[in-house]
């Protein structure tokens, strides 16, 4: 083995150096040389300082310099021992490193290799808590309009705790003494490399049941844990955990170590038990106490209640004194309703019997259809000669006015138009002439009067022995009917035996 001491530092390359008989060396055996002497000088060193430069490789490994005032040294740690170490590493903590002392020949770097670490003091440990308790603060994390109310009495109760050990047993005891419930435990390590991890990942499972599902969803979490140094409880210091606490839908308890233990997810949980066993008592009430002030409400809820009823029961009693008799009243209504009826009664001969008179007198006002047929003849006759009269003197005037107006007019003019007057007069004549009734006599029909010359208009008028008078085209014959009205005959096809109207008689 060669020994690094007996070669000069300023030895040129190529040649021994003066006194000596050292033979050459390459860089890789020089390098070798000073790793085996740095590794045997310096096995195991332990080493303080401050972490800067931190980094989490995507290998495990982790990188970070320590450094003091005057000088820094570059640092590693395996992933295999990372696993191992029980604190999460970061820039600013003062640790105290244990490992060796090794080189890394590629760079011409000196290292030391971490095997474990420790924080530099509870000082230093306390400073990066409380500097992490301020930072959560201030995102509000510990904000009391956060906690929630805890439920009376939990259903379910979730527990996150080592599956080993006293906690969970005194936990189980003390809900059988007091009220027992559904628990379900979620193993998880309380210390260590990972402990942190997986007491948030228990926090964050038991809040992602689903109602109603395979797992009942608790109604109340307990996250807790023994007592122990401030080493021991740091995983319930870690970030991941406040934070998982703080989020929680389901209202959490934590009870960490003893009664003078705090930890940050005291600050987060809605509640902070001093112990495991007063997180249970936390949890349910004594199922003894409860029965029996149910049955004290339930006492005092019966005897307000018949107090109630006893005071309405007097206000009822005093409000009807001061009512009538009910009887009574039933029986004056029946006497007023006696009463109407009795003036009904009285009311109602007297009503119909002028009705009754109102009927007749219009009966009696009102003419049967004979005279109703024979003032409607009468009006058409006197209507008609109005109608002739008026036609008449308008043939006249318009007469005298062609007179006149033809005096000064062109013969000739006068000639066309007097032809076209008397072409009008003539058609007014044919027209006047066409409304008379004697055309329809003759035409063959005859016209039936009674025996005071009023027209018949309907076969269902005449009566059997009736008077009657038919007017033909040629004059006058007098008739008697010898039968009421026959059934209107029905209409025969032309060529019949019979024309197209009836017989009369």
């Amino acid at each position: 083995m060669t020994d690094i001491d007996s070669i000069p530092p300023n030895a040129p390359q190529g040649q021994p150096a003066a006194g000596h008989n050292a033979g050459e060396l390459t860089v890789s055996e020089l390098s070798q040389a000073i790793k085996r002497t740095l590794e045997g000088r310096f096995e195991r060193v332990r080493v303080k300082g401050e972490i800067s430069g931190f980094k989490r490789a995507a290998s495990g490994h982790l990188y970070m310099m320590l450094k003091d005032e005057n000088a820094a040294l570059k640092s590693v740690c395996w992933k295999g021992n990372a696993a191992r170490l029980g604190i999460n590493l970061e820039d600013g903590m003062e640790v105290i490193a244990t490992g060796r002392i090794t080189t890394y020949g590629d760079r011409s770097e000196y290292q030391l290799v971490i095997e474990r670490v420790e924080l530099a003091g509870i000082g230093a440990l306390l400073k990066m808590i409380e500097e992490r308790k301020k930072k959560l603060a201030a995102e509000g994390l510990f904000d009391p309009a956060r906690k929630r109310r805890l439920p009376t009495l939990p259903n379910v109760i979730g527990i996150v705790t080592s599956p080993t050990g006293a906690v969970i047993r005194d936990i189980l005891h003390r809900l059988e003494d007091r009220f027992p419930r559904h628990v379900l435990l979620w193993p998880v390590l309380v210390q260590g490399e990972g402990a942190a991890q997986q007491i948030a990942a228990a926090i964050r499972g038991f809040n992602a049941l689903e109602a109603g599902g395979d797992v009942p969803r608790p109604d109340l979490l307990i996250v807790a844990r023994g007592g122990g140094s401030i080493e021991d409880l740091m995983a319930f210091n870690e970030e991941i955990v406040v934070r998982a606490a703080a989020e929680s839908a389901i209202p959490l308890i934590s009870a960490v170590g003893h009664e003078t233990d705090t930890t940050l997810i005291d600050f987060a949980s809605d509640r902070r038990a001093p112990t495991p066993t007063a997180a249970a008592e936390m949890a349910v009430p004594v199922r003894a106490e409860l029965i029996t002030q149910l049955g004290e409400i339930g006492h005092r809820l019966a005897a307000g209640t018949n107090r109630r009823l006893a005071e309405a029961k007097l206000a009822l009693d005093g409000l009807a004194r001061g009512l009538p008799e009910p009887m009574r009243l039933i029986l004056e209504k029946s006497q007023l309703l006696d009463g109407w009826l009795e003036r009904w009664l009285n009311a109602r001969l007297p009503f119909f019997q002028r009705r009754a008179d109102r009927l007749a007198q219009l009966k009696a006002e009102l003419k049967t259809p004979h005279q109703q047929l024979a003032e409607a003849s009468g009006a058409l006759e006197n209507a008609a000669g109005r109608l002739q009269a008026t036609i008449g003197l308008a043939l006249e005037r318009q007469h005298r006015a062609l007179d006149r107006s033809g005096a000064g007019l062109n013969p000739r003019i006068l000639t066309d138009l007097a032809a076209r007057k008397r072409l009008a007069l003539d058609h007014l004549g044919q027209l006047l002439d066409s409304y008379s009734y004697e055309k329809v006599l003759q035409r063959g029909f005859a016209l039936v009067r009674d025996g005071d010359g009023a027209p018949i208009l309907a076969a269902a008028a005449v009566g059997a022995g009736q008077v009657l008078k038919i007017q033909f085209r040629d004059g006058v014959v007098d008739a008697t009917a010898d039968g009421a009205a026959s059934p209107k005959p029905k209409s025969r096809k032309a060529g019949g035996e019979s024309g197209p109207q009836g017989s009369l008689l």
